[in-house]
């Protein structure tokens, strides 16, 4: 219990929290919540401890009527593609409803953190979501990869919003090793 006490504290003041001396990360205009609803590949990401050696990883959201909020299911295999699977159920609350962009994302009571859309394909083939703290950034697909070029561009727009993008580290997808 002590050492969940401590990592709770540890994500709230070292990288969860809103107090940057950065300008505020931009959101996208809008998000258009069933469509994003689904499976998202994560293909890169500045990882929390929980993410470090994941292979295959995959967000799912799932929007829940009865409790007006997104069910996020996060799981992927630990350390190589065959390894065992890891499971992490999440909340998420929509805090900006003008937007959808901004959520507040519950991994687990009584933490709580701002989740931003900070890129949106067209098409919803992928997206980019940041923390306001630029601690911590994932890119996802809807595919288990991503264009390089696409890739690179997304790169290049992380860092014009502040990002250190050496801290940036692909994410295995290797389907059919498990």
């Amino acid at each position: 219990m002590k050492l969940l006490t401590a990592i709770t504290v540890l994500l709230m003041l070292g990288g969860c929290g809103t107090m940057s001396s950065q300008d505020p990360l931009p959101t996208v205009s809008y998000v258009d919540i069933p469509r994003f609803m689904g499976d998202w590949y994560v293909i890169a990401n500045i990882p929390t401890f929980v993410e470090k050696g994941a292979n295959n990883a995959i967000e799912t959201y799932a929007w829940n009527a009865k409790e007006d909020r997104i069910d996020v299911s996060f799981r992927f295999n630990a350390k190589t593609p065959s390894g065992p699977l890891k499971k992490y159920p999440q909340k998420a609350w929509i805090y900006d409803k003008k937007t959808n962009a901004e959520w507040r994302v519950q991994p687990w009571w009584p933490l709580k953190f701002s989740y931003l859309v900070v890129d949106l394909a067209p098409d919803y083939s992928y997206t980019v979501i940041g923390v306001p703290s630029r601690n911590y950034l994932w890119i996802m697909a809807r595919k288990p990869h991503l264009d390089e070029a696409v890739y690179s561009g997304l790169i290049n727009k992380v860092k014009s919003m502040g990002y250190d993008t050496s801290k940036i580290q692909k994410v295995p997808q290797v389907w059919g090793a498990n």
